[in-house]
């Protein structure tokens, strides 16, 4: 690879795995993107990686080469309790990276769990059982539904992070400013620990001034928590998912893929800043 990355964190050696939530409430800002992305780059420097697919639309899971037909057991079967979670795990075909596939099923989730006992703590509580059990991963990246529902809520609650993708638009900083909201508002109720590990800049256009000035202005608002790598509009990046493959392996030499392979080093580079602090 053409940028070095930082080899295995301790996150391996404590035995407890690094839970990123990717979320934003807005759709086709590339959060599925950066899941698999994000993770096949963490994978290929040795962290043992698992994503979770917890929206409906399963494009994570799609995105691995990973089939999910209705009757398979997935993460929602995890969250009303009919499986454990290391039951659904699938691997990739990428060395370290698996995914906990999502099913259609996942639509009617929020209304089974209404009733449930720790109904925001499911996700927590499954990856708690499967460490336990001794099945651990150094990262584990939780792709979120785009909106703000109990899916989402379960996903903020296990996590000891959110990495928020920011797509280069008029309107990113009014729907983030809803989703920091949010953030505080788990912080406050069900997550003390919870804290955003960053905002990364999507299909940033650099022929476009608008692309330019949403990213000063979000900079200005959110100062060191913008990751410095953009992920730049990438005709490579949107076709990979057509062939069920990360775009690093898809294309790995695409200025997209390059700026995964740097997302990744910021991640690792913040979480051995957030542990020696």
């Amino acid at each position: 690879m053409s940028e070095q990355i930082p080899s295995k964190t301790q996150a391996q050696a404590e035995n407890r795995p690094r839970i990123l939530a990717i979320a934003n409430q807005k759709g086709g800002v590339g959060k599925t993107t950066t899941a698999i992305n994000l993770g096949t780059a963490l994978a290929a420097v040795g962290e043992r990686v698992l994503v979770i697919d917890l929206d409906p639309q399963g494009n994570a899971s799609t995105g691995l080469g990973i089939d999910h037909p209705p009757q398979q057991k997935s993460s929602y079967h995890v969250l009303i309790g009919e499986a454990e979670l290391a039951e659904v795990i699938k691997d990739s075909g990428i060395p370290n990276l698996h995914c906990a596939p999502a099913t259609i099923d996942l639509l009617g989730a929020e209304l089974e769990l209404a009733d449930f006992e720790r109904k925001t703590y499911r996700l927590q509580d499954a990856i708690k059982r499967m460490t336990d059990a001794g099945q651990t991963y150094s990262y584990i990246l939780v792709d979120c539904p785009p909106s703000l529902n109990l899916l989402t809520i379960n996903s903020l609650a296990a996590a000891d992070a959110i990495l928020v993708p920011l797509q280069c638009e008029f309107f990113a900083l009014e729907g983030l400013s809803q989703l920091l909201k949010t953030v505080e508002r788990v912080k406050a109720t069900l997550n003390s620990k919870l804290i955003i590990q960053g905002v990364v800049l999507t299909m940033f256009d650099r022929r476009n001034s608008l692309s330019e000035q949403v990213a000063q202005d979000v900079r200005s608002v959110l100062g060191e928590k913008v990751y410095d790598t953009v992920i730049p509009r990438n005709v490579r990046v949107s076709e990979a998912p057509s062939y069920g493959r990360p775009v690093l392996l898809y294309d790995h030499d695409c200025v997209g893929s390059q700026a995964y392979i740097k997302l990744a080093s910021e991640v690792i580079r913040r979480e051995r800043e957030l542990r020696a602090a």
